[in-house]
């Protein structure tokens, strides 16, 4: 048994050594649900049909699907508020998640007005008490409330939302539609950008069941659960976390990304969607997108050049390929960059990315490969079809990335093949993040293939070796085990 244990431990060093990290089976769960009093505050008005209803218990159950839930882990209790408040079950009411999740299949719609005020105070005065199965306050149990709302309530809010607050309930504001944005804001706790959330309807609201999942999970290890933001290597620390990167990469500046070495030439432009729907607050977002992905990319006169395009009703072209030959002129620029704020014009904007934007006149460059990035969070009110075939034609390497209400047939008509790997969809402007951690990898293969290639060639090496080792493992247990029996007999 000494020789198989000596062979296994062997595995999971060589394993941790080459790949940053142990595969699954050698792993130990990585997420247990922090003890929390939860109470959901739901807007059930008359402005909420039956169908989004159905929806937003939907995105209810996922939550609570990822809760440890118990009279010592997770409590949760659920109000259900329109003109008037019912509380549909308290913290005592359910000891398990079976019981929950059949309690949440029955709650129906009140289908009047919109108090939500009202429901907040009923929440301090009443939900969040021993009498309803809440829990001393201590520093071991977390008090949350998550409001989702959808118009404009007939009540205040501010100052019953502050009082919630500093009693040490930590509020979530999720908002649908045409929700007033000052109330999420005055419902919410600080930081807002990780307290407020906005979809555009309901038929969105479950994809920002993951971020619930995230926030009430206390993590063992940020690396292994994937909540990190370095781009290829992961090494844990205690409570935290640090970045590192392959052989034949450096570390960036930002500590997060990396660069090929000796990385050859690009022509990358991005073609921005600046339409009214994606909000101010959100064009910020797209603008750290932005510069994220520059973060990864290795700007200089014979290196990769980066030129933006913003569109709406009309098109304008930010700045040109080649204007600046350094990531810090090319973020400032894209920090400065203005918000057109008008329609959502897609179709003239690839037509112009193929007339304009890769020409000579506008700084690209004859024999250097051409890369074009899309962003849109709606339908275009133009046709796309032809454009989208043409760049291709061309031989530009299209991605479409959609965020919201993004058409996926659009983002896969403009993507080049394989469409799985050019095309990315996210509900929440928030997780666009995620997808320019992606898109960090794609560009590397574009600005060095060889590179990328050899390091896709090693760790298929690896993995090959693994199962190897593995099988070996597998014939000494065997051999150990016949050894044994031999000996007892």
């Amino acid at each position: 048994m000494k020789t198989s244990l000596c062979l296994l431990l062997t595995l999971f060093c060589y394993y941790h050594a080459t790949l940053g990290a142990p595969p699954q089976w050698l792993r130990d769960p990585n997420c247990r649900t922090r003890p929390t009093d939860l109470l959901f505050i739901i807007d059930s008005s008359r402005s909420v049909r039956p169908s989004e209803f159905e929806q937003v218990k939907l995105f209810l159950s996922q939550v609570i699907e990822s809760l440890d839930v118990g009279a010592n882990a997770t409590r949760v209790g659920l109000l259900n508020y329109a003109s008037s408040v019912k509380n549909e079950f308290s913290f005592k009411s359910h000891k398990n998640k079976a019981a929950l999740l059949q309690a949440v299949k029955k709650v129906q719609p009140l289908s009047t007005g919109t108090m939500t005020g009202l429901a907040i105070q009923y929440a301090i005065n009443q939900a969040f008490t021993e009498a309803e199965g809440a829990r001393v306050k201590s520093p071991d149990i977390s008090k949350v409330a998550i409001v989702v709302t959808d118009g404009r309530p007939q009540d205040g809010v501010k100052d019953i939302s502050a009082r919630a607050r500093e009693s040490g309930v930590e509020i979530f504001a999720i908002g649908v539609g045409r929700v007033d944005m000052t109330t999420l804001r005055q419902i919410a706790s600080e930081p807002l950008d990780e307290h407020a959330d906005y979809v555009e309807s309901y038929s969105l609201i479950e994809k920002l069941s993951k971020k619930f999942q995230e926030a009430f999970c206390a993590m063992a290890d940020l690396c292994s659960s994937g909540d990190h933001d370095c781009q290829q290597i992961c090494v844990s620390t205690p409570g935290s976390y640090t970045c590192a990167c392959r052989d034949g990469f450096t570390l960036n500046e930002d500590g997060k990304t990396c660069n090929a070495c000796g990385a050859s030439a690009i022509d990358l432009v991005f073609l921005i969607d600046g339409s009214k729907s994606v909000r101010p607050e959100n064009f910020e977002l797209v603008k750290q997108f932005i510069n994220q992905i520059v973060d990864s990319v290795d700007v200089g006169e014979k290196k990769a050049h980066v030129g933006l395009v913003q569109y709406s009703s009309s098109v304008r072209q930010e700045f040109p390929l080649g204007r600046y030959n350094s990531k810090k002129d090319i973020k400032a620029a894209v920090k400065k960059m203005d918000y057109m704020e008008k329609g959502t014009m897609t179709g003239q904007a690839l037509q112009y990315l193929i007339d304009n934007s890769f020409a000579i006149s506008s700084g690209g460059r004859p024999g250097v490969a051409k890369v074009g990035i899309v962003f849109t969070d709606g339908r275009s009110q133009d046709y796309i079809n032809d454009a989208a075939i043409k760049a291709k034609e061309l031989g530009y390497k299209m991605y479409a990335v959609g965020v919201g209400n993004a058409v996926e047939d659009e983002l896969r008509m403009i993507a080049s093949e394989p469409v799985a790997e050019h095309s990315f969809y996210t509900a929440d402007f928030k997780a666009m993040k995620e997808i320019g951690k992606k898109l960090q990898v794609k560009i590397c293969v574009e600005e060095n293939p060889c590179e990328c290639e050899a390091i896709v060639k090693f760790q298929t090496k690896v993995e090959e070796l693994i199962q190897s080792l593995t099988r070996k493992i597998e014939a000494v247990s065997k051999r150990i085990t016949a050894l044994e029996n031999k000996i007892i007999a």
